[in-house]
């Protein structure tokens, strides 16, 4: 039958049986993170596909509305970092894009969209549009993965899934075991915790934009009086009292401020008294999530009446900003996901206190944000002072993006190995697409290692990451174009000299300080870890110099010559010119410890002890 089917499709084009594709990485959504994954599998020579049910890009960051990024303004890295400079480009500078007060980068939705579709332009990556999943089958080899287009079923066998949707729908779905909601203080250790978990997820905005058209003339934009419209919902959205964190909110136009985009454009995704909406999502069907989504609209549309009626601001009216019949989003931004128990797990804890632990070492991607959570339009939330959790910049564990137990199946999205808690900071969409690079790269490395996701080096993912000038180690002041970049976040991720680390406001920080000198001692301590054998040398406090450092390289290695540093020294990547009894700043021994012990080499599990000694 098989036969006569290929002589039909020959002769007439014609054939009923499904159409059978194969590819390297299948990543089912092309949000934020499914969209880097797919960017950064591709360029590192894999096939990849992505289904995407709506026709945009870019999830939260474009097809949501979330257009004003957070955090992450000192760390652009990878394509987090390319996609902020298309940005400026387009828009004529950084300035340009920093017209609202809650962010550094605010733009236009539908120019995101289009930034996005241009950096995934890519000859092995193919990108579906409107196109939903139906079948998902798990096999000894990989996937298979059943969809509709344009009225025919096909069907695609991939090595390897990522999900990458925006609430991690495919976990129940391939039986991936996950958190779902307030995860308890017995269960994380995290002090904030609830004594009992509970499945409260963070309240969803349904995103819309304005625009200025300076004047208040016809009905175009204007909305219409929601049915159940009630204006003490909005009362207090101009009103907002000053804290450590929040600044004051003194009047209506500032609080419009807070989202303005280029081109006299406004993003409306207000926390206070504003738009916020719960949706008790996890206990709903798609079609009942569906009918409770037309709520949040109706919400989203009563603020919009109240700040055009009530307030006044009959000059700010609808954008078409999106290609929709309401001009809503394609959809809402879903700030929690389910959360897959992954092989490791990031909480608060590992946040405040990094190297109290070892994860740090296994980091993929960084970020900066506060735990921040949205609670506010659900009266049966715990009483968290989220914000008040105090955790200095991060990085993402590699293995918080692959399930314990389910092979050949990674995650990409607000759906890693994260405590609740932790998740108001990995959230955001900076780390979101950090997250997704991260997966990228640990699919390509899968692939081409032949080995499955939970098999593959650690360092090696890290290493793919660097070459695409990838953040591992959330370190401010040695930006990526520094010869010593490489270097310095290698070194870091050893822990053989560490950060430091620093709560503040909104863009939490972590300091290198490449300038500060290194004691022997210093060095040596950080080295003992993984060479124990150098632990009867003796180290000062005095400033480490080249002529120390070669006694312990000779120590570790007789074949060692020393002439072989001089001809190797590169006065531009260390920062330095060549003197034996110089004392060496941080940089310079990053440098160096890297090019001539290359302690990144040793191998590390996913909770970041080493494999073995050397």
């Amino acid at each position: 039958m098989k036969k006569i089917c290929l002589v039909i499709v020959a002769l007439l084009g014609i054939c009923t049986s499904n159409s059978q594709e194969k590819v390297d990485v299948l990543i089912i959504g092309g949000g934020a993170g499914g969209t880097s994954a797919g960017i950064q599998a591709a360029r590192m020579g894999v096939s990849v596909k992505i289904l995407e049910s709506t026709e945009w890009l870019g999830g939260m960051l474009t097809a949501a509305g979330v257009s004003a990024i957070d955090g992450n303004h000192e760390m652009p890295s990878g394509i987090w970092g390319e996609f902020r400079q298309h940005l400026y480009d387009y828009y004529g500078g950084a300035s340009a894009v920093a017209t609202g007060w809650v962010s550094h980068t605010l733009f236009e939705p539908s120019i995101g969209n289009q930034i996005l579709k241009k950096m995934a332009d890519l000859p092995n990556l193919q990108i579906l549009y409107k196109t939903r999943y139906s079948d998902i089958a798990q096999h000894h080899q990989g996937w298979t993965v059943s969809y509709n287009q344009n009225g025919k079923k096909h069907t695609t066998e991939a090595k390897i899934l990522i999900d990458a949707t925006e609430i991690g729908e495919l976990l129940p779905l391939v039986g991936a075991d996950f958190r779902l909601g307030m995860d308890s203080k017995t269960d994380t250790g995290e002090e904030e915790a609830p004594e009992i978990a509970n499945a409260i997820v963070q309240d969803i905005t349904y995103v819309l934009i304005l625009e200025d058209v300076k004047t208040s003339k016809g009905q175009k934009g204007l909305v219409k009086k929601p049915r159940n419209y009630n204006p003490k919902d909005f009362e207090c959205a101009c009103k907002r009292e000053g804290g450590e964190m929040f600044g004051a909110v003194s009047d209506c136009v500032q609080m419009l401020n807070y989202g303005k985009l280029p081109n006299n454009k406004y993003m409306i995704n207000w926390p206070n008294c504003g738009n916020d909406f719960y949706l008790d999502w996890p206990v709903l069907s798609a079609a009942e999530r569906s009918e409770k989504l037309k709520e949040a609209k109706l919400f989203t549309q009563g603020f919009i009446y109240y700040i055009q009626n009530d307030l006044g601001f009959k000059n700010l009216r609808v954008s078409n900003e999106f290609p929709t019949p309401d001009h809503f989003p394609m959809i809402p931004y879903d700030r929690e996901a389910r959360r897959v128990r992954g092989k490791a797990f990031l909480t608060a804890e590992h946040m405040e206190r990094p190297y109290d632990f070892h994860l740090y070492r296994t980091g993929v991607a960084v970020g900066d944000y506060p735990i921040d959570h949205h609670h506010d339009k659900n009266p049966e939330a715990p009483k968290i002072n989220f914000i008040n959790i105090k955790i200095p910049s991060y990085n993402i564990p590699l293995g918080a993006l692959i399930p314990e137990k389910v092979p050949n199946f990674i995650v990409a999205e607000k759906n890693i190995s994260v405590s609740n808690i932790a998740n108001g900071a990995t959230r955001l969409q900076p780390v979101v697409l950090g997250i997704g690079q991260a997966a990228g790269a640990l699919a390509a490395t899968s692939i081409l290692e032949n080995v499955k996701p939970a098999d593959v080096s650690v360092r090696k993912v890290q290493q793919s990451l660097l070459e695409q000038k990838a953040y591992i180690m959330p370190f401010i002041d040695v930006k990526s174009d520094d010869p010593a970049f490489s270097s310095i976040q290698r070194i870091g991720a050893t822990g053989i000299l560490k950060g430091f680390g620093i709560p503040y406001k909104w863009a939490n920080q972590t300091w290198f300080y490449p300038d500060r000198i290194v004691s022997e001692y210093e060095w040596l301590q950080g080295l003992l870890p993984y060479y124990p054998q150098i632990k009867n040398i003796q180290g000062s406090g005095a400033g480490i110099t080249l002529r120390f450092m070669e006694t312990v390289f000779l120590e570790l290695d007789p074949t060692y010559q020393k002439a072989h540093t001089k001809r190797t020294w590169n006065p531009e990547e260390i920062g330095v010119t060549y003197n034996e009894n110089t004392a060496l700043d941080r940089k310079a021994v990053s440098v160096l410890t890297d090019k001539f012990l290359n302690p990144f080499a040793l191998e590390i599990d996913f909770q970041g002890y080493l494999h073995s000694q050397p």
